[in-house]
Parts: structure tokens; sequence; C-alpha cells
């Protein structure tokens, strides 16, 4: 079973980077209408700067720029106040709002909702992005572009981690989220979103009532996935909406992230989570038996045989997805190839620590429900319902 799984995700790995370089090289719409990018922060992140110009150099005929934190006094009010005297022309405006401090959502959740009706009349597109996402030029040209199409309920893109580093933790955050990154592709019916990149036509996000989905949660990705399936619509991957975010993260800062992201998906998505625990469990149990009879001296014959070419082909199968993988996004993250270049072997090494990873991550979600979000601490009472333990500025 392994041996099949392992050969599955090895193809996916194909599919993956042909649809990449299949959505890179379309040539992106220039009849697009007026757009609106909302984009939360706290603090400042890696590269804060620059990502904040890139979002007003953006290649799209017309847009907004709505920046929204919790506090006047945040550190990132302002570097983005200096932008938008810098940046802003005729063609991009942006505006600072401060919204109210989160009740009964996260406040991520709750900067969104604050800012919404806000948004330009003229807006035709919602599109959402990260602070610590690093878009390039044709990032909300594609998005919009896949949003307007009428089947689509939502269009995504996904994030990249980088480390400038070189760390064990960060390398090992990349790895772990690489894998996830990869299940996205040409299937529009398992597709999913991701909040830090993603956009939606605006009529569809009031058919879909975003805003009443969004009351009470954490996750604004994983509620508009489901609206978006449960409406029965496609729901696009954009490879030019992959996103570059830089992390430094320790050993135990990478086990808080990658735990956060499971005690999440136990919530929102449970299926996904006991598959997560599955897979994993299979990876490791059948790993280890066979390196055990491998080093089992007096057991031979078929045993020995079995062993053997089990960590033969998923040893091939695992490295040949991580480098296919990889290759990939170089190509869509051309910008950073130079940083990129350097995640060859920690990528292939540790595809294979990636399972172990998500095993303990399954585990833990398991017997909490508690996470740690941008100083804010949760408590994921239900899909609907989440309760703000106390704050951290």
């Amino acid at each position: 079973m392994l041996i099949w799984l392992s050969y599955r995700s090895y193809r996916g790995g194909i599919i993956y980077e042909r649809f990449i370089r299949d959505g890179v090289s379309l040539e992106t719409r220039t009849d697009l209408p007026f757009a609106t990018i909302f984009a939360p922060c706290r603090g400042v992140d890696r590269e804060f700067k620059q990502n904040l110009r890139r979002l007003f150099a953006q290649q799209y005929p017309s847009y907004e720029i709505l920046f929204i934190v919790d506090d006047k006094e945040d550190a990132a009010v302002k570097e983005i106040e200096d932008a938008i005297l810098v940046h802003s022309s005729d063609k991009v405006r942006a505006r600072l709002l401060i919204a109210p401090r989160a009740s009964i959502s996260s406040q991520k959740i709750e900067n969104l909702l604050f800012a919404i009706p806000t948004a330009d009349t003229r807006s035709e597109v919602f599109a959402f992005v990260d602070s610590d996402a690093c878009t390039d030029s044709e990032w909300l040209a594609s998005l919009a572009a896949a949003a307007l199409k009428q089947s689509v309920g939502a269009a995504t893109g996904y994030r990249w981690l980088i480390s400038e580093n070189g760390k064990l933790g960060s390398e090992l955050s990349s790895a772990w989220n690489g894998s996830v990154a990869s299940a996205l592709g040409p299937n529009t019916r398992s597709n999913f979103c991701w909040g830090g990149s993603m956009a939606l036509r605006r009529e569809m996000f009031e058919r879909l009532d975003i805003e009443s989905c969004w009351k009470g949660v954490l996750s604004d990705d994983f509620a508009v996935t489901k609206a978006v399936q449960d409406a029965c619509l496609e729901l696009e991957f954009v490879p030019r909406a992959l996103c570059a975010s830089f992390e430094h993260q320790t050993l135990g800062e990478m086990l808080e992230f990658t735990t956060r992201q499971m005690k999440i998906t136990r919530v929102y998505s449970p299926g996904l989570w006991l598959l997560s625990m599955f897979g994993s469990t299979l990876f490791c149990s059948v790993m280890i038996a066979s390196i055990g009879i491998l080093l089992t001296s007096e057991l031979g014959g078929l045993p020995m045989a079995a062993a053997i070419i089990t960590l033969a082909l998923v040893t091939v199968f695992t490295l040949a997805k991580a480098f296919i993988r990889l290759r990939a996004v170089r190509f869509t993250l051309s910008d950073h190839e130079t940083l990129l270049a350097k995640q060859v072997i920690p990528q292939c090494v540790l595809a294979f620590v990636a399972p172990p990873i998500f095993l303990v991550n399954t585990i833990l979600a398991l017997f909490s429900r508690r996470i740690r979000w941008r100083g804010t601490v949760y408590e994921l009472k239900s899909p609907s319902e989440t309760v703000i333990i106390r704050e951290k500025r």
C-alpha cells in the first residue's frame, strides 16, 4: 500500500509540475475590472517593505488596496503609511483602516469583516493577501482572471516557505509545507483555498454570503473552501498566485507552526486530518519495520526482499516527488531562484522527515484545540465558534 501511495504521490508531482508550467505560460488578460485588495496586517513580517512595494506594483488596470490593522500603535502602521505616501497613484489608491479588537472570530476575520463594507463601489473583484506573502507583478491579474470565470467560485494561490538562513527549523517547515502545496492542481473539485492569496468575484462573494460564513470562525480559507464546495462550484488554483514567504524558524517554532495548521484542519476538515494521520502512520510504521528487518540478519528470503524493495521504491518515489515539486516552484518563483536553488538538498532529504512531523502534529491535535496565532491565543470550540483566550501585544 505504501509503495502504491508513494507512486501516486510521485505521479501527482509530475501533474503538478506540468500544471504549473502550463499556467505560468498563459497570457494574462488586460481587460480586467476594478479590484480591491484586502491586506490584514499585524506586526512587521520579514521582507514587509518589499511585500508592500510589490502590492503597489501590480500590472493591473486600476485597483485599490485596503490595509487593515487592529491597533494604531502596531509597528506595521508606519511602514504602511510610508508606502501609501510613496507609491499611491491614479492607478492604485490605498487606505489604512483600524479595525476593532476581535471578540468572537479571529483577528484576521475581524479585520476583513470591518473592511469589506468600505470597498469601492466600482470593485468587481475581491482579492485577499497575507502580509508575509511576496507577490509578483501579475499576481492580481492572474487571480482576477480566474475568479471572473462564471464556473469558478474562488481562485487561489499558495505559499512556498523560503529559509534565508538555512536553519533546520525553517527547512523542515518548508518541506512540510511543500507537501501541502503540491496537493493543489488541475482538479477544481478537490482544490482548497489559501487565505493569503485568493480572490472571488464580488458578486460571488455576496452570493455565497461569505461575511456570514466568516462570523465566529478562525480560518477564513477553510470557510471559503466549504462555501464554494457546498455550492458545487469550481475552485481554481492559479500558479502565478504562488507566493514566496520568508521564514526564520527554530525547531520549536516549526513544531508550533505545523501543529497549529493541523489543529485547524482537525476542526474544519476532520476527514482530511484523519487521512493525514493514516498516511503518516503508514509511512512511519512501514519504513521502520523495513529498516528493522534489514537490521535483523537472521531473517532472509521473502521478508528481506520485501524490505529492500519497499525501501528502494519508496525512497526513489519520495526523492523524485520532492525534486520535481521544487523544480516546478523554481519555474514560477524565478525572482527567488538563488535561494530556491539552495533548497534542492534540504527538500529532498527532509521529505522523509515530513511524514513523522505530520504524525506528531495529528496526535497533538487530538489532545488540544488551543492555538497561538499572531500573538493571540484561541480555543477552537467548533467550526463556527472561536473563543479568544488572551492577547499578547
